[in-house]
């Protein structure tokens, strides 16, 4: 075994675990060190045990796992639990579509925000570095009317997206951070 990789030794660990088909399996970080070929095949191995009953418990700081794995989970902060669902229930509740702007100009960043905050299907508009992210009802109907504001208000944009909530929305809403700042202290667990 000492002549194996870490992704070699990774996925000996998790076929040791899963190889009698337990009642309850708890796995702690089990694609790290993997290539996303095995780590897609670990995410089958996970999902056929959960169809033949097994309950697994799982933790992860990708929350994407966590969201292809997981029935509930739990977004842990600095040791305690600041938000737990089911994943589908907890970007529902985020705020609704994600649509992130960033500016030509950092100077009208405060202009554009109090132009668009008064809206009424933005929902939410923070700042985050050098962007302005809007939660918006509707993001399809939302976004083309956030153009011609900005369009009418002569303020360029340089980008502008739409994407559902994922749980990295979810980490950030309940704990005021990304995921890169978390560091150590900021764990998502999944169960």
């Amino acid at each position: 075994m000492k002549t194996y990789s870490g992704g070699q030794r990774r996925r000996l660990d998790v076929a040791l675990g899963i190889v009698h088909e337990p009642e309850v399996l708890f796995l702690d970080e089990p694609s790290t060190g993997l290539d996303p070929q095995n780590r897609a095949n670990l995410w089958d191995h996970v999902r056929m045990l959960r169809e033949r009953g097994t309950t697994v418990f799982l933790t992860t700081h990708y929350l994407e796992e966590a969201d292809a794995l997981c029935d509930r989970l739990m977004i842990i902060d600095h040791g305690e639990i600041v938000i737990e669902g089911t994943p589908h229930d907890l970007k529902r509740d985020v705020a609704g579509d994600a649509v992130p702007l960033s500016l030509h100009d950092s100077e009208v960043m405060s202009r554009a925000r109090a132009l668009l905050e008064g809206q009424p299907y933005v929902r939410e508009v923070s700042i985050e570095g050098d962007q302005l992210r809007l939660y918006v009802e509707e993001g399809s109907t939302a976004l083309p009317q956030i153009m011609r504001i900005l369009d009418g208000a002569r303020i360029g944009l340089s980008s502008i997206s739409l994407s559902e909530p994922t749980l990295d929305d979810v980490f950030l809403r309940e704990t005021g951070r990304s995921l890169r700042d978390a560091g150590a202290n900021g764990k998502g667990v999944a169960r």
